[in-house]
């Protein structure tokens, strides 16, 4: 007695997972990328001028935040300390652009006594970050 045979079905190439394996290896790389961007201050919210420009290397950046707290390239920092701390960082590189980027809710006056302390540093060129608006 023979028993019938079942017929031979064809191979198949299943993708659904290799699918999955390469949205998990877009998504990797994007999440990667993000992480990998260059942040030079912290998140403020910045006063508009019409006249602003853009500047080619934001070398060093001055961060004052909304409650005060200084930063210099995102470590925190005081007042008193800020002049030699520059002064460390820009010592090799003449006339190197030192940014000030100040919430548009910061008092006039420290923003004044920030400026203050980096004109007193030799060689360092002060701006102030704005945006357009």
């Amino acid at each position: 007695m023979r028993l019938p045979q079942e017929p031979d079905l064809p191979p198949q190439i299943n993708i659904v997972p290799m699918i999955d394996v390469v949205f998990a290896l877009l998504t990797f790389f994007i999440m990667s990328s993000l992480v990998l961007t260059r942040s030079a201050g912290l998140p403020v919210n910045l006063p508009a001028a019409s006249t602003s420009k853009g500047q080619p290397s934001q070398e060093v950046v001055v961060t004052i935040a909304p409650n005060g707290q200084l930063r210099l390239n995102q470590t925190t920092t005081s007042l008193t300390q800020i002049a030699p701390q520059i002064q460390r960082l820009i010592q090799n590189t003449p006339n190197k652009l030192v940014i000030i980027n100040a919430d548009e809710r910061v008092s006039h006056g420290q923003v004044v006594a920030v400026m203050d302390r980096i004109r007193q540093v030799q060689g360092a060129k002060l701006a102030i970050a704005t945006k357009r608006p």
